[in-house]
């Protein structure tokens, strides 16, 4: 891409991003930013100043090798310096102070912009510090989304209804057994955990057209499955019991029905749209419930990109070209999930449906690094996170944006973390009279 156009890309990118930062800090007052929610979540004005110290670390400071805008903030933004529920305690800035320190920094990175060489060194080879910058605001911008979803009182955050079904989407898709190349090593944005690109052969499986449902999960629940331990694995039970789980989070009965709140809004809950805010110990359950398993992160991916007509890897399921409203319910352009069967165009070739968008879905794989990992740029992205403690997820939710969502980008949370816009479809070994289709 020529440095012009890329340069017109990255500011309008930055840009879009920072409408959407701002509207989720504006729609409440002061106090209400500066309140904590959740012991598990920041208070939104952690989130604001914390998204423009990140770029004036990285493009104000490291790209531009300029003066420091607030070098006597950095520790009170660092995240692995403060947990979550200390950060209330901590000497922030107030709302106005965060918000003219934001402007400050953007002007600074859009005067840098002008004069940068996308050709100096690999960090802003084809704009990468950039896209960093853009995704992690973005991935911040989800996660007040997901904090206004924890706050107490009067809705203010409005958005159309999505799409409704366009076809019934039900049962499974066979993935035959084979190679495929998981991961990219082309993708100019991609982060340092969906690197490098390497070949993966598995054998046949089967998995779900379309996400596990509210209706298929209010089965579940009536069949007396959080009482059931047999279901569960030893550490979900554990944590079903402590944690007093009975059904997804904010939902509440509601006479003999279920209701659900969205953002300040009770509303029935709908069978066909995609189960969300649960935990993956409680998919896990599920899926043993219905005689299946959680997909791996790799039968995922194959399932996502994979092209049986051309051996190749997509970059999204309905090809390369980015997501657009007919393929994907993405960016917090609705605030709930769509109901199944409601973006046909975005299914894959194999004939998998929203993979993208709507729910982040559990899979049983925990997070490390693929065969010849790099750290790029800092370890603290990705590699301080490998183990058996975090499991991923994959596809995006409903607030992903598209900046920071493909068929190779990794999300990786605690099994027991449900207030994410998290849900899953389930997967199965095929059955021997099934092996050979």
């Amino acid at each position: 891409m020529p440095d012009t156009q890329l340069r017109d890309r990255i500011a309008a990118e930055l840009a879009r991003t920072r409408q959407r930062t701002a509207l989720l800090t504006d729609s409440v007052d002061a106090d209400d930013l500066m309140r904590q929610h959740s012991t598990i979540m920041s208070p939104l004005v952690w989130d604001l100043a914390h998204v423009g110290n990140q770029e004036e670390l990285w493009l104000v400071r490291d790209v531009g090798g300029r003066e420091p805008v607030r070098h006597d903030i950095d520790d009170l933004y660092d995240a692995f310096k403060q947990p979550r529920r200390d950060r209330p305690a901590l000497p922030l800035l107030p709302p106005a102070e965060a918000r003219a320190y934001l402007r400050t920094v953007r002007d600074k990175v859009f005067d840098l912009l002008d004069r940068v060489r996308f050709d100096e060194r690999p960090l802003v080879a084809d704009g990468f510090a950039f896209g960093m910058i853009v995704q992690h605001e973005q991935q911040h911008d989800e996660t007040m989304l997901a904090t206004h979803q924890l706050r107490i009182g009067p809705p203010v955050l409005t958005a159309p209804p999505p799409p409704p079904a366009a076809r019934p989407v039900r049962g499974e898709v066979f993935v035959p057994a084979g190679p495929f190349e998981m991961g990219t090593a082309t993708d100019p944005w991609a982060l340092d955990n969906e690197r490098p690109a390497h070949r993966v052969h598995l054998p046949a499986y089967l998995i779900d057209a379309a996400p596990v449902s509210n209706g298929d999960y209010r089965a579940f629940i009536a069949d007396g499955g959080y009482d059931d331990p047999r279901w569960w694995s030893d550490e979900g039970w554990a944590h079903r019991c402590v944690a007093g789980l009975t059904a997804p989070m904010h939902w509440q009965r509601d006479g003999d029905d279920w209701s659900y709140l969205r953002f300040g809004r009770w509303s029935p809950v709908r069978d066909d749209e995609p189960v969300v805010h649960v935990c993956c110990y409680e998919a896990q359950a599920y899926a043993a419930w219905a005689g299946k398993r959680l997909p791996t992160e790799a039968e995922w991916e194959k399932a996502a990109r994979w092209d049986p007509a051309t051996g190749r890897s997509r970059r999204y399921p309905w090809g390369d070209g980015d997501p657009t409203p007919a393929h994907a319910n993405l960016g917090q352009r609705h605030l709930w999930p769509a109901p199944v069967g409601a973006y046909p165009a975005g299914a894959s070739p194999l004939g998998v449906h929203q993979l993208i968008g709507d729910v982040w879905e559990w899979t049983s794989t925990p997070f490390t690094g693929y065969p010849g990992f790099t750290a790029f740029p800092y370890r603290e992205y990705s590699e301080v996170f490998f183990g058996d403690t975090y499991r991923v997820l994959r596809g995006g939710s409903f607030g992903t944006d598209r900046a920071a969502c493909r068929g190779t980008f990794r999300n990786w949370d605690l099994p027991i973390r449900r207030q994410i816009f998290s849900g899953f479809r389930c997967a199965r070994d095929p059955r021997p009279d099934e092996a050979g289709r």
